[in-house]
């Protein structure tokens, strides 16, 4: 067979062939309107940026566990490295098994994600098609409009009830068109919280053909009279997604490890989409170790706890409204809070503004180890009085 060749069009000079610009505008309009996420900022940025010593700087950005690893997950991902030439079980068989024995649950009804972040979006990519609407609540995690206006869909925010979850509006925003609804408990970034009997009369209120993502990253912080028992309602509810996250609670973000459970159907489709190798070795040995680790998880919580009531405290103190929270983090009303940020930049002291969330006034603030919590209050009382005299 004798093949036809046609000039290369890239050959021919053109005012458009040395820009992506043209290339850039064949991606859907809903693509290239997404703003980028934007995460705290690091230590080792901070630091460059304002000629500070690393060593000085403390992080309270991005609601991570101060305590690091558990020691147990720590060996796990020593002894995991020897063998990184390796790719992962792309089914993670191993942390598959024993979540599905620690959560009593069918192995098959488990997703493993990049974080639970990934989870969230394996099930927009599964539910979600343009022209579609997925229902979530004002200041909810911005990964939940991200995931959606990325599939093309239509993001309905719901009014926010004292700063959390209006589920009886929620409910009734649900539309033909609706896919999916993201319910976020603990919320980020605000750390309101709800009961479960409350959370699961709603889903139970749901169209059954109506996805509802339960995104309970934050769980493990709740003192256990309070954790729900969301992963027992899938076997009533077989349109419910929970998704968990080894990220927080169990000190393992610089891995992303998360994952979800669903019906045995959802969560198929759910591994249909998802990468081949998205839980890498390190990661899963090291969940593996951390699942098992209770007694870290646990000091974490009483620490947690111990953090927020200090945190409270100096707020209170200094005179700054701040929302009860239910996660690792605090959220404090600061008035201009971009002024504020920068000034703690300048002190060492990293935290989070979240303007993008339409809180343009506030800042979220991590739990830290003791001495960081201290360093931070202090940091900010200094701030806050400078602001004051200069008025």
């Amino acid at each position: 067979m004798k093949l036809r060749r046609h000039p290369l069009r890239a050959c021919v000079p053109d005012e458009h062939a040395s820009s992506g610009a043209a290339v850039a505008s064949r991606a859907p309009h809903y693509v290239r309107d997404i703003a980028p996420y934007v995460g705290g900022k690091p230590i080792e940025e901070v630091a460059r940026e304002l000629n500070l010593d690393p060593a000085t700087i403390i992080k309270l950005a991005s609601n991570e566990n101060p305590r690091g690893p558990s020691p147990k997950a720590l060996a796990a991902i020593a002894a995991a490295a020897q063998d990184a030439t390796r790719y992962p079980d792309g089914n993670a068989y191993a942390l598959r098994y024993a979540l599905a024995a620690k959560l009593r649950v069918a192995p098959d009804q488990l997703v493993l994600g990049n974080g639970s972040n990934d989870v969230l979006e394996l099930a927009s990519q599964a539910f979600l098609r343009p022209g579609d609407e997925a229902v979530y609540s004002q200041y909810g995690f911005i990964v939940y409009p991200l995931a959606t206006q990325a599939r093309g869909a239509i993001g309905i925010e719901v009014p926010a009830r004292d700063y959390g979850h209006d589920l009886d509006a929620m409910r009734a925003a649900i539309s033909p068109k609706t896919r999916i609804v993201f319910v976020a408990n603990p919320n980020n970034p605000t750390g309101t919280w709800l009961p479960g009997s409350v959370v699961e009369a709603f889903v139970a209120s749901v169209p059954r053909d109506v996805i509802v993502v339960l995104d309970e990253a934050y769980d493990e912080f709740l003192e256990p009279a309070d954790r729900s028992r969301s992963i027992a309602w899938v076997s009533r509810h077989p349109n419910l997604i929970v998704s968990h996250t080894f990220s927080k609670a169990h000190g393992l973000a610089a891995l992303r490890v998360g994952y979800g459970v669903a019906s045995a159907e959802v969560a198929d489709l759910l591994n249909r989409v998802r990468q081949p190798f998205n839980v890498n070795s390190l990661a899963q040995a090291a969940a593996l170790a951390a699942l098992a680790d209770t007694e870290y998880v646990d000091e974490s919580r009483r620490l947690n706890r111990e953090g927020l009531r200090t945190l409270a405290r100096g707020l209170d103190a200094i005179g700054l409204r701040h929302l009860p929270s239910h996660g690792n983090f605090v959220l404090i009303e600061v008035g201009d809070a971009m002024r504020v940020y920068e000034a703690l930049l300048r002190s060492g002291v990293i935290v989070r503004p979240v303007g993008n969330y339409g809180l343009p006034a506030w800042l979220r603030v991590t739990v830290g180890t003791p001495s960081e919590n201290e360093r931070f209050l202090s940091a900010l009382a200094a701030v806050v009085g400078a602001k004051t005299r200069a008025r």
